[in-house]
């Protein structure tokens, strides 16, 4: 037991809870700190002959940070700071309170003193901000992993930088060599992801997952649910697309991986904040990537910037700027505009999560006693569509026309199409078959279907050829997924393809035309289809393929450009037929279409199948349509 000589300094100071069982509320007590030569207590007590209760205790040795925290990023708080220490094979974090600057310091130097003196190995770097439960990050470098690496250099390693400013990471030269790259990972090392959402399961065997906690992956075989264990033990199925590697760019919360030019402007005008950025893959150049910033000087508007890397390796926006990493280089800029129109300052609030490949890892049919049918959305040849709620979950229920609908064959198609999961595809849940009429539970889009919203803003999309683009883009994407899984849409049309936020775009009921028995599809040997969407090898033969997907995506890319109207106008069925296959004609171009967008429909509508492109020749072909300019050099 310590004595009261080995007393160094004592006070009383305020605590925020450390969370060590993540539950507990983030709440703050006045306790009574003593720090000795070899500890650091703190006590329930008031003054060193009143101590009471010890309610914690750190050993110096352990200590890996001592800092102040930034003024008021600790909920709104000043004069706080932080001793990061390691237990039980886990790194904690203890925040306190200080009355004042000079208290603060004074606690600061004395503790990293004595830590000193007990030989702590301090790590190169800290958080200047916290880990929060209402963010689900760190407010300072928006990392999503609570144990991920600090963002700036911690005081024992700061020095001096080519720039002479100590704000940020430590900032090289051009001419630094790079360290050493890593050694490969042992196959024998733990595969440890990162959860970047929360999920609660609606299956038994499923695991739940909290933002920001680290869990190991025991089995990643199934694409889409793997086997998981978390930091208790426990084992269960969790959605593959709700976690990310440790170490990934993805653990940020201002990376979006696969985000177009179009929809970060859309998604920063949207928040409409100054400074209010992201980070996305470079269209322009693949293997690169991109910042997005929003600026309200000269009028609002939203810059791009390429991040380059240089020979040595290192990253950059402005080239006095160099940084080991990426996240050096946004944190950085957060506290410097260097050549920036404005320093960066927070990314857009994420609103919604990704969708999930079913229910649960095998929950396909689903109970009707968990499903609420509400108000009617619309309606179509397959029947009516619903906003409805499952176990507190917002879905669309599709209620199928009863006799419309060749239902053994398509329950086990269904199953199927659980598992086809991509960001541009409405995701299909499951199905309740065992009661009547049979539905199909899918992602609820907002925006509804894509020709009715072409017709909404046809005064405004008319005139913007990029965003139309863009749609096309978005499209060929979820095409290209199907395409790669051999899975052919056999309907593909603007008022199959639904709208969600940030103009999201995503195609829907692909492969389900096959089971439809309605006289608005043409009938031909047995088969149905949409006339006006269809190639001669289908109107001849009914010879489907992903290549008459391709023809389709040619007539939808015309449906875009026209902000909606009716392919053929009110040429009836037949006379469609004779225009396509005995007269060889072709749809004439928009009017707003420029004529190399023209020309890649024209593609799509040769008469030979096996001439036109593939789905994925043909969202290369868009993207370098699409490719961005106007990139300041910065010096």
């Amino acid at each position: 037991m310590a004595s009261s000589s080995d007393i160094v300094k004592c006070g009383s100071l305020h605590k925020r809870s450390q969370n060590k069982g993540r539950i507990t509320a983030e709440n703050y007590r006045r306790r009574f700190f003593v720090l000795y030569k070899h500890c650091l207590k703190y006590h329930d007590g008031q003054s060193t002959e009143k101590l009471g209760k010890k309610k914690g205790e750190i050993l110096l040795r352990s200590v890996k940070v001592v800092e102040d925290v930034d003024e008021r990023m600790l909920e709104n708080k000043e004069n706080a700071f932080q001793v990061v220490y390691e237990e039980s094979s886990g790194f904690y974090t203890l925040y306190m309170v200080a009355t004042s600057r000079d208290e603060r310091h004074d606690w600061v130097e004395a503790i990293r003193k004595e830590a000193v003196n007990q030989n702590a190995k301090f790590l190169e770097k800290y958080h200047r901000g916290v880990w929060t439960k209402s963010l689900g990050k760190f407010n300072c470098c928006d990392q999503v992993d609570r144990s991920a690496v600090g963002c700036v250099v911690a005081t024992s390693e700061r020095r001096p930088s080519v720039n002479g400013d100590l704000a940020g990471p430590l900032n090289r030269s051009k001419h630094t060599p790079p360290r050493p790259l890593p050694q490969p990972r042992s196959t024998n090392e733990k595969l440890v992801y990162i959860a970047i959402y929360d999920y609660d399961p609606v299956e038994e065997g499923d695991l739940p997952l909290s933002k920001g906690e680290q869990y190991e992956i025991l089995d990643n075989s199934r694409e889409h649910w793997w086997l998981a264990k978390n930091e208790n033990g426990r084992r269960g199925y969790i959605p593959s697309n709700y976690v990310k590697k440790k170490f990934d760019l993805e653990i940020y919360d201002w990376y979006y991986k696969d985000l177009s030019r179009t929809q970060a402007e859309s998604i920063l005008k949207q928040s409409a904040r100054e400074g209010c950025f992201l980070v996305r893959d470079s269209v322009s150049t693949p293997g690169q990537y991109s910042l997005s910033l929003f600026t309200q000087e000269s009028g609002i508007q939203v810059r791009h910037y390429h991040i380059k890397k240089n020979q040595q390796g290192f990253f950059y926006i402005a080239e006095n700027h160099v940084f080991e990493s990426i996240p050096d280089v946004i944190n950085y800029h957060k506290y410097n505009a260097g050549g920036l129109v404005t320093r960066l300052r927070e990314p857009p609030h994420r609103t919604t999560k990704p969708t999930t490949a079913g229910f649960g890892h095998s929950q396909f049919e689903i109970d009707p006693k968990d499903l609420s049918v509400g108000e009617q959305l619309g309606a179509g040849c397959f029947g009516s569509v619903h906003k409805g709620l499952f176990k507190g979950m917002t879905v669309a229920v599709k209620k199928l026309k009863e006799n419309t609908m060749s239902e053994d064959s398509f329950k086990e198609e269904a199953r199927t199409m659980t598992q086809l999961s991509h960001k541009n595809l409405v995701q299909l849940y499951g199905v309740v078959t065992k009661k009547r009429p049979m539905c199909i539970v899918t992602e609820l889009m907002r925006n509804g279907a894509l020709n009715n919203y072409l017709q909404r803003h046809r005064a405004r999309l008319s005139q913007q050829a990029a965003r139309l683009l863009d749609i096309c883009i978005q499209v060929s994407q979820g095409m290209t997924y199907l395409e790669s899984r051999k899975f052919i849409h056999r309907d593909l049309a603007a008022r199959n393809c639904l709208v969600g936020e940030n103009t999201v775009i995503k195609v829907a009921d692909f492969g389900l035309a096959r089971y439809v028995l309605d006289d608005e599809y043409q009938s031909s040997a047995g088969t149905k289809f949409p006339v006006k969407w269809a190639p001669p090898e289908v109107l001849q033969y009914t010879r489907f393929s992903s290549k008459s997907d391709v023809w389709a995506f040619g007539i939808l890319m015309w449906e875009i450009f026209t902000c909606g109207e009716m392919p053929y106008r009110d040429k009836r069925n037949v006379d469609v037929v004779d225009y396509v296959v005995t007269q060889n004609k072709r749809l004439s171009k928009p009017s707003n279409c420029p004529m190399i967008i023209y020309q890649v429909m024209m593609r799509c509508w040769d008469k030979e199948p096996e001439v036109r492109p593939s789905f994925v020749e043909l969202q290369k072909q868009l993207m370098e349509l699409n490719r961005e300019g106007d990139y300041p050099h910065i010096d």
